[in-house]
């Protein structure tokens, strides 16, 4: 499944397939060969893959693996990135410097592949980005120099949210060569809202130019926001998610910080899923004046982000909040942030700094990064998670949120775990502490179960909406003989 652009949907709609064919019995497994992304988790190994391709398991009903991410890349600035390899870190490297990597990473990623094709029926795997871009064709390990190296047939999916899904699509199969068209199987159509009736002839010109069917159109689904895991996805200055109504007579308001380098931006949506409360992603200090609970999620660059957060005004407005006796929550990186001071020793990142003194707390960046999945007990609750960072603590004044890797001070909290507020229990404790007259947590709100909902939701659509015969049939036999080749993207050219 490729895209003609980021965010078109190929994770969820990987996702929904894998769903149809778990639910028909066959052994199905996702599959990303590259990932660029900071919103990660750590496998049972102990290793560390994208986000998406958990959900992905988890609609296949199986553990999140490294092998179905092996290649992992994490931005740490504009330019550069952690390669993480087969869930390990394994260096940082910038655009041009990865490009000379990229020839032993393609025998890393075949390899996986190929030992997840004799362990499942099925193996749906999601491209990066678009397969378009052919001034990266050469070096490509994730969307046709895979599906050449691999042996696979491929569907491009395009967003028409955005419009000109036809010329994406038309254009996506145009600038590529012919044994690459080749493999081209059709096109789906994402996040159609409208009259079918009016698409219908659009679809049938595409077909006549290119020779592929148009194997659905997916209608957008206001119920699907978990595990967003692209940057396009995390919604800026806007509220998280469909709340429902409150239990009580207020609503409770959470402010969640949104760094430049944001990581693990999905530890918010627990909150986002329970009635009553509006989680609204912030970049400016005004955001934080009527906010019940401020949160500063994980970061990639926790030094960069924290002098971000002074030149925007938001560390005052943090500091204030938190003066006021008004709650602050803050996760791996915004934890880091809310202690005395992060020393760097090994040039992890850019440098030691000083923190926000709101936690009695000193972390030091280790060179190794740690990766664990730990389980514990906190305010009375068992509670499980997920640790990602490099920062280790090596002072603290405070008692333990969750152990060494935790701090709380009044109502200022702090944790390294990420995953933390999945945990119903908890997440129901915290919501009280933050302590909103005439707000009422929900009894029974679980996680779990709307994760559940949410993939469901994803294989009905495609069940009811692509033509899964047909799907099938490119599974099975491939792109099929004798497709023809668009030569040219000019007006009126044809195949």
């Amino acid at each position: 499944m490729a895209g003609t652009t980021s965010d078109a949907g190929k994770s969820a709609l990987v996702a929904g397939i894998c769903r149809v064919l778990a639910r028909r019995g066959v052994r199905v497994a996702p599959f990303k060969a590259q990932n660029m992304s900071n919103n990660s988790v750590v496998t049972p190994d102990g290793g560390e893959i994208g986000r998406a391709q958990a959900m992905q398991a988890h609609a296949c009903g199986l553990a999140p693996s490294t092998a179905f991410n092996p290649v992992l890349l994490k931005p740490g600035s504009d330019r550069s990135s952690q390669v993480v390899v087969l869930g390990r870190v394994d260096g940082t490297v910038s655009a041009r410097s990865y490009y000379d990597r990229k020839a032993a990473l393609l025998d890393v990623v075949v390899d996986t592949l190929t030992d997840l094709r004799r362990r499942y029926d099925v193996v749906v795997c999601e491209g990066a980005g678009s397969p378009a871009e052919i001034n990266l064709r050469g070096s490509d390990i994730a969307n046709m120099g895979l599906a050449q190296a691999a042996d696979l047939p491929v569907v491009v999916v395009g967003d028409i949210d955005r419009g000109g899904v036809l010329a994406h699509l038309f254009g996506t199969l145009a600038v590529l060569d012919a044994a690459d068209q080749a493999r081209i199987a059709g096109f789906v159509i994402n996040k159609f809202r409208g009259d079918p009736g009016l698409l219908a002839p659009g679809l049938d010109q595409l077909r006549a130019l290119t020779g592929r069917p148009t194997l659905g159109v997916v209608p957008w689904a206001d119920g699907l926001w978990l595990d967003a895991e692209d940057s396009l996805s995390v919604v800026s200055d806007g509220v998280l998610g469909r709340p429902a109504p409150p239990h009580g007579d207020a609503w409770l308001r959470v402010a969640v910080v949104r760094f430049p380098r944001i990581s693990n931006a999905t530890d918010a949506e627990a909150l986002a899923c329970e009635p009553g409360v509006a989680v609204r992603y912030v970049t400016e200090a005004s955001r934080l004046a009527d906010a019940d609970l401020v949160v500063l999620p994980g970061s990639k660059s926790t030094v960069a982000d924290l002098a971000w957060l002074r030149r925007t005004g938001l560390a005052d407005a943090v500091a204030a909040h938190a003066r006021a006796g008004r709650p602050v929550l803050g996760i791996c990186g915004g934890y880091q942030m809310l202690g005395r001071r992060i020393a760097d020793p090994h040039g992890v990142e850019t440098g030691d700094a000083v923190g926000l003194g709101l936690l009695d707390l000193e972390v030091e960046f280790d060179v190794d990064k740690h990766l664990g999945n730990p389980t514990g007990t906190a305010w009375g609750e068992p509670v499980r998670g997920y640790e990602i960072h490099h920062g280790r603590v090596v002072r603290s004044g405070d008692p333990g949120l969750v152990g060494p890797e935790g701090s709380e001070r009044g109502h200022v909290w702090g944790t390294h775990w990420h995953g933390l507020l999945e945990n119903d229990g908890f997440r129901r404790r915290l919501l009280e502490r933050v302590g909103r007259a005439g707000f009422v947590a929900a009894p029974d709100t679980c996680f779990a179960d709307e994760r559940e909902r949410q993939l469901d939701l994803l294989g009905d659509l495609v069940e009811q909406h692509v033509d899964t015969c047909t799907l099938e049939h490119v599974i099975s036999h491939g792109a099929g003989p004798d497709l023809p080749t668009v030569t040219s993207g000019l007006a009126g050219s044809r195949p």
